[in-house]
């Protein structure tokens, strides 16, 4: 990309934008980017070196592409794959079912089974997703055919354990950034909840989908989603089944989320009350359906909705405070990350420094592969010349 074309770039985003009546915050919350990258692209000292995000910026101001891409940049051509993608895509692309149907084979025990179910999930919230691949790529194929050749009696439970199964599967993917093979195992675990004629389970896997709306910036469809799901389990809330009150609140989190990157603070903020509520109901110490639902959660969502609203005092305030000892390693990295994009709000770079250096030693898999962390890592550079040796480290492992 030649600088003659990254400053012509710059100011066609700039030009585009201000017809629009976007701020560089609307503009940077639309196109999941920070602030200071769209700055430094309109100012032309940054360029857009993936085609990808090219796309996604000229489709939030309505341009054709080709008024933007003179220049194809050639690094767009390179996608660097989180080990374990590939094999949990693979683990999908499977016709295992149609393996089972035409096939009976013995049907293992549940005691059997569980336990590898009940592993699946802890690679999950440990983002150890090469592990995880190697796992299901058994364990999908196995509990495909135990469904299928178990006697009728068997049959619910075994299901139940597919959709435990396909849920972390999504869960992953989701958080990989594949939202289209996210949504396929979504939608498997629901079909397979309702098989076993279990709503709760059902519930759950709207969850997930949920998550995987959100991660795909289909923010109305992650709030129907979670709307209809929570409406659907209210009078179950209501008489204090834990389960669904989880549940229920789990959902409740993704709708401030999903309010949050719509810049609905009011409604946001709402959403997080209700949570709350139920949260001081359900209390800690429980992980029902792998929500990890309670007082410490609700507190994570503050935090990264505030971090969304632009609202960095909060989110350290609240942040600084929270009790991690009952989260899973997954949240409290992702509880860090948000910490550290409240500290590069206010461009505290050493902190945010530090902290990410904290998630990346709970979590090294998750930090180091994890695109908001890569472009904050690159937003700190930016911030701090020279960079410190720790920032400068952190950047090289992340790829920034």
């Amino acid at each position: 990309m030649s600088t003659e074309y990254q400053r012509a770039l710059g100011r066609r985003i700039a030009q585009e934008r201000k017809r629009r009546g976007l701020s560089q915050v609307e503009l940077a919350r639309l196109v999941d980017r920070s602030v200071a990258w769209i700055s430094q692209v309109e100012r032309g000292v940054r360029k857009v070196d993936r085609m990808s995000v090219l796309e996604k910026v000229a489709e939030t101001l309505d341009l054709p592409l080709s008024e933007l891409a003179a220049e194809a940049p050639v690094v767009a051509a390179t996608n660097d794959e989180v080990p374990g993608t590939a094999g949990l895509r693979l683990v999908l692309s499977g016709a295992h079912s149609l393996q089972a149907m035409l096939h009976a084979t013995p049907v293992p025990a549940t005691k059997q089974l569980k336990p590898r179910v009940d592993h699946a999930w802890k690679l999950t919230h440990e983002a150890r997703y090469d592990e995880l691949a190697d796992l299901l790529r058994g364990l999908v194929p196995t509990l495909e055919n135990a469904v299928r050749s178990a006697l009728a009696e068997r049959q619910a439970e075994l299901f139940e354990l597919l959709a435990v199964t396909y849920q972390a599967c999504s869960a992953s993917l989701a958080k990989l950034g594949e939202p289209e093979a996210a949504w396929i195992a979504a939608d498997r675990a629901i079909s397979a909840a309702e098989r076993a004629g279990d709503p709760l389970m059902m519930a759950a896997g709207a969850f997930r989908l949920s998550f995987v709306f959100l991660g795909a910036r289909h923010f109305d469809q992650a709030e129907e989603t979670a709307r209809t799901a929570a409406d659907a389990l209210w009078f179950l809330t209501d008489q204090g089944k834990p389960e669904a009150m989880s549940l229920w609140g789990g959902l409740t989190l993704q709708r401030a989320v999903a309010a949050s990157r719509l810049n609905q603070a009011d409604t946001a903020y709402e959403h997080l009350v209700r949570a709350r509520e139920m949260a001081e109901r359900v209390g800690d110490g429980r992980n029902d359906y792998n929500t990890e639902f309670g007082p410490a959660n609700v507190a994570l969502h503050e935090v990264a909705v505030a971090v969304e609203l632009g609202d960095a005092g909060h989110a350290l305030r609240v942040g600084t405070a929270v009790d991690t000892s009952t989260l899973s390693s997954e949240r409290k990295g992702r509880l860090y990350v948000d910490l550290a994009r409240a500290h590069a709000q206010r461009r505290q770079v050493d902190e945010a420094v530090a902290v990410l250096l904290k998630a990346e030693s709970i979590t090294p898999e998750q930090i180091r592969n994890h695109r908001v962390v890569h472009q904050l890592a690159s937003d700190l550079l930016s911030m701090q010349d020279p960079a410190s040796p720790d920032l400068r480290g952190l950047a090289d492992r992340v790829g920034a």
